[in-house]
């Protein structure tokens, strides 16, 4: 992470909890002008505080260090609802159940944003054809080593099913239907799309 806890998400956290200054320092073990200090950004608390101070104020530490309060809107678990990251630096596939604070290599990433393909502006010719008991995926799309697909994915309401793909493969893949599903492509270039059913 390139940034640390901030006074105003400690002061903020804080006030939500109804907590005072004196109250936290108490129970911190520490003087109330400290807590004063870090609110006002005339001090951080020391890495060893992080952890204490993150379950007095009912968030991760993560959540502390970020200033965003992650709440959970999809209480069902609706893998539909499911958030897809990806590493620039090291190509990994993350994905959430819902909303989340996912980092990578030291990087926090933000949540791909679905496009359908003619929005695009680069049509990456997605097809899925519905073949006995399967999803047939196919790309229309160069695999070479610097513009491909880098993986396709079949999204339910109950699994999530990922097939990586390289540079000089064909880009396709079958899927075992398993009710109603989206289907994704990620571009290394152009982001994420859905493919559309024929």
């Amino acid at each position: 992470m390139n940034q640390y806890v901030t006074g105003a998400t400690i002061k903020r956290l804080r006030e939500k909890q109804n907590i005072t200054q004196a109250r936290l320092a108490e129970m911190l073990g520490v003087s109330d002008k400290a807590v004063s200090k870090w609110e006002t950004g005339r001090g951080f608390p020391d890495i060893s505080f992080l952890e204490p101070l993150s379950a007095l104020l009912k968030v991760s530490a993560i959540e502390l260090l970020s200033g965003n309060e992650i709440i959970n809107q999809n209480k069902n678990a609706n893998l539909t609802k499911s958030q897809f990251y990806v590493c620039p630096v090291c190509g990994n596939v993350l994905y959430s159940v819902g909303t989340a604070l996912v980092s990578c290599c030291g990087i926090q990433l933000p949540p791909l944003e679905i496009e359908a393909d003619e929005d695009s502006g680069a049509m990456h010719g997605i097809s899925m054809e519905h073949i006995e008991d399967e999803y047939f995926v196919s790309v229309n799309h160069e695999m070479s080593k610097t513009h491909y697909i880098s993986w396709l994915a079949m999204v339910t309401c109950n699994s999530v099913e990922v097939v990586k793909l390289y540079p000089e493969q064909n880009a396709e893949a079958r899927f075992k239907i398993k009710g109603m599903a989206m289907i994704l492509a990620y571009c290394n270039r152009h982001g994420l799309f859905e493919a559309k059913r024929k």
